[in-house]
């Protein structure tokens, strides 16, 4: 979904001038994508879209990389260990003093089975919506974890 969503960014901002967020928004709800500010903003971060006077615009670079920092997958294959489910809520246990960071690249996924997580020292709780989201989640989590 986040993929699809940032390439309806990208055309939005070829086709035609946005010149704030909230513009940005309705314009992509109109394509289907109803994001909350905070996804929006996190978009544009990943993006690297720049703002001028006539609006937002797509950073051209000589990378064809989106982002620089290593995937979920890599953070989760590198610090984690395990994960647990208790119904709606999975418990992920990480390598010492890695939960943060692999909280954080969850919580950047931005994956619809995520209501939200908390982390501790080496320890994330998941919070997921229901028990088969939750299940879903695992299984994914488990294939990163290898």
């Amino acid at each position: 979904m986040k993929q699809q969503r940032h390439s309806a960014i990208r055309t939005l901002l070829a086709l035609e001038q946005v010149g704030n967020q909230d513009e940005l928004r309705r314009k992509l709800a109109a394509r289907g994508f109803h994001v909350t500010q905070a996804t929006l903003s996190r978009d544009i971060r990943e993006l690297r879209l720049s703002k001028g006077p006539r609006g937002y615009s797509v950073e051209h670079s000589g990378s064809n990389e989106v982002d620089e920092m290593p995937g979920t997958r890599e953070v989760l294959r590198s610090f984690g260990l395990e994960v647990r489910q208790a119904t709606n809520l999975l418990v992920l246990i990480t390598t010492t003093g890695s939960a943060q960071p692999v909280a954080a690249g969850i919580d950047y996924e931005d994956w619809p089975e995520v209501i939200g997580t908390i982390a501790g020292d080496d320890t994330v709780l998941i919070i997921c919506p229901d028990e088969i989201q939750s299940t879903t989640l695992k299984s994914r989590i488990e294939g990163y974890l290898g």
